[in-house]
């Protein structure tokens, strides 16, 4: 089951099933334990329309906060280092990869998030930016994960790589993230060979391609949420991106221009350009 947040309302697509629901906030429907079990109601009872119902795919978000975790794959924890070593704060990252606690982070609220389809930004006092592509969590207000999305974690590499804690520089800002394009809804937690895909086209071109599965994650996610939600109260519940395992190299930074592709197996692609 996917649930699309569209101009026009909520969508419901249960395989080739699509329909719209009406007279539903956003906010109420999302922050629900057991949203699958309502989905599924509301779309044997409703009235089936065609796909063009979501030709107009927002960000699935209205007053959820967007949370972000770090250094979750190894492949996050070599970058953070490369990039932090003459700061001399390679280290840190070495030291959470290994601990107890995770990093964890506000990212952003709605209005600096893009939907699909839409343009992403890079900081104009940046010089070395990339796209971090990551498996998202629809929580809820209970701390439940109801459900799976596509996040990608725009961050800028030269400021967090300057100092360490430079990080909410680095990561918020306006257009600093996209989700999308539904929320995946599943009675069970997504298989570990579940891979996400990243693809990066420069002027027509395929500029960098990288691909991992959600097995190289060193932390769940239910160990995620736990911190996220430690002693913090999300009322309309939230979204928590739960980092990276694709870091192009080094020499890589996004242009103006470029196009970001992000598929994760079950759930779609959500594509956004640079502005």
């Amino acid at each position: 089951m996917k649930i699309y947040k569209t101009t026009s309302g909520i969508v419901l697509q249960e395989e080739e099933k699509f329909v719209l629901v009406e007279d539903q906030s956003w906010d109420d429907f999302f922050n629900d334990d057991q949203l699958l079990e309502k989905a599924r109601r509301l779309v044997a009872t409703g009235t089936p329309g065609s796909s063009e119902l979501i030709n107009d795919v927002i960000a699935p978000m209205e007053n959820q906060e967007l949370w972000a975790c770090g250094v979750t794959y190894l492949r996050s924890k070599i970058g953070r280092q490369e990039e932090s070593k003459d700061a001399g704060g390679g280290d840190f990252y070495a030291r959470v990869y290994e601990a107890d606690r995770p990093e964890v982070f506000f990212k952003s609220t709605a209005h600096r998030v893009s939907g699909p389809n839409k343009e992403v930004r890079i900081r104009r006092d940046s010089t070395w930016d990339v796209p971090e592509p990551e498996l998202t969590l629809a929580v809820t207000y209970s701390g439940k994960i109801i459900g799976y999305t596509i996040g990608n974690d725009m961050s800028s590499r030269s400021i967090e790589g300057e100092n360490p804690l430079y990080l909410p520089q680095a990561k918020t800002y306006d257009g600093c993230a996209s989700v999308g394009p539904c929320i995946y809804l599943t009675e069970q937690p997504l298989d570990k060979s579940t891979r996400i895909r990243l693809e990066i086209f420069r002027d027509n071109s395929n500029a960098f391609t990288g691909s991992i599965a959600i097995d190289q994650m060193k932390r769940s996610p239910e160990e995620l949420v736990s911190f996220v939600f430690r002693e913090c109260s999300f009322p309309h519940g939230c979204l928590i991106m739960t980092g990276t395992g694709i870091v192009p190299e080094n020499d890589f930074t996004l242009k103006s221009g470029d196009e970001i592709r992000i598929s994760i197996d079950g759930i779609g692609t959500l594509v956004n350009r640079v502005m």
